[in-house]
């Protein structure tokens, strides 16, 4: 499946919690893409949480997240980023 084909599905066809969590931020539910993900203690959780922070400006706490994750908070754009994110969590289902 392509990124693509995934911000087409269906949510109840993602099963990854992930990807579940990206799938609501494609579809500007970042509140809900936050809640699946805020309480899992995980780098791949942080990298998210990350991610979402810094979407939404809140830069200081997004770098304490990348820090979680074992990340620094690269020069790309966050388009670019949740792409990535896409791929990587595709690539582990």
């Amino acid at each position: 499946m392509s990124p693509e084909q995934f911000t087409s599905s269906d949510i109840g066809s993602v099963e990854n919690v992930y990807l579940r969590s990206l799938w609501y931020d494609f579809h500007h539910d970042w509140e809900q893409a936050h809640t699946l993900i805020q309480d899992i203690e995980t780098p791949d959780a942080a990298a998210i949480h990350a991610y979402l922070h810094r979407k939404e400006g809140d830069i200081w706490n997004a770098d304490y997240w990348y820090r979680k994750a074992g990340k620094t908070r690269r020069d790309i754009s966050p388009d670019q980023e949740w792409k990535e994110l896409v791929l990587h969590f595709m690539a582990d289902s």
